[in-house]
């Protein structure tokens, strides 16, 4: 199974462990884009995967029954458009955008775009704020890095949060990853793949259930990056707006999402977005 290794999924990983679940799974930890690499080679079963991602595999993937996902209601604290000019100022202007992500960058583009009214230019680099503003207006971060620029907003720079974006303009939450498991492994696991989507709905109960020692547990990792500790208040507020939930508004949102892009030309409209059902052997389902 794979783990995105950024503090988003730390809440998953505590209960996990905390359930004693965590020993049933080969987990492999990495960037999103990278772990979905992986599963289209066939190294992974199941994992997390970028919207946007799972959107243009949907003949490979399919989401796991009683889904998991990584998404807000509103501000998601770690997924910005970050700025010297208001966003309305950016027609023309030279947007970075990062390497890490396809879900965040392709919603910034359609908020630009669509919500905004504006027509930037895009270059798609490697994530590092300073190198990204060094070649253009703005730039779109995601991750770590951006809950940090959340927690320590540095002067004249204007943070966008993406997610409170497309709240206050589709009036729907915003789903940015999703777990998804292999067809094949679906259709050939069904048992399996029920018990992991069971350990990840349980592991986020868990979390939701116990939001300091998560948060204890998370800037203890986070004092192990580069950006070094997060405060656990930081922390906590942040795991309050994230939802790992895929319930009926999540899978409205996901479809406005993939409507919004098709008429794009970045997705087509095909095949249902609801969570898979593996038939169990013997009939039952």
């Amino acid at each position: 199974m794979g783990d995105i290794s950024f503090l988003n999924c730390a809440p998953l990983r505590w209960g996990l462990a905390h359930s004693g679940a965590r020993e049933q799974f080969d987990m492999v930890s990495g960037p999103p884009e990278w772990l979905a690499g992986e599963l289209l080679a066939g190294r992974l079963d199941a994992g997390p995967v970028s919207l946007a991602r799972y959107l243009r595999h949907t003949d490979a993937w399919e989401l796991l029954p009683d889904g998991v996902a990584i998404g807000s209601d509103g501000p998601v604290h770690s997924c910005h458009i970050v700025s010297r000019a208001p966003l309305d100022n950016l027609d023309g202007a030279v947007v970075a955008l990062s390497e890490a992500s396809r879900s965040t960058t392709l919603l910034a583009r359609i908020l630009l775009e669509d919500a905004v009214g504006v027509r930037p230019v895009y270059r798609s680099v490697p994530q590092n704020l300073d190198d990204m503003l060094d070649i253009a207006d703005a730039a779109v971060l995601i991750g770590d890095e951006a809950l940090r620029l959340h927690a320590r907003p540095p002067a004249g720079l204007r943070i966008q949060d993406t997610g409170a974006l497309w709240r206050g303009w589709t009036g729907l939450p915003m789903v940015f990853a999703v777990w998804v498991v292999r067809r094949e492994v679906a259709r050939e696991h069904p048992l399996a793949v029920r018990a992991l989507a069971a350990s990840l709905t349980d592991a986020a109960e868990r979390a939701g259930a116990h939001p300091e020692a998560v948060a204890r547990a998370a800037a203890a990792e986070s004092a192990r990056s580069p950006g070094g500790r997060l405060s656990e208040q930081v922390l906590v507020d942040y795991y309050r707006v994230l939802d790992y939930s895929l319930g009926d508004r999540q899978l409205a949102a996901m479809s406005e999402f993939r409507r919004r892009a098709a008429a794009r030309g970045e997705l087509t409209e095909e095949r249902s977005l609801h969570p898979a059902t593996p038939p169990v052997p013997g009939g039952r389902s």
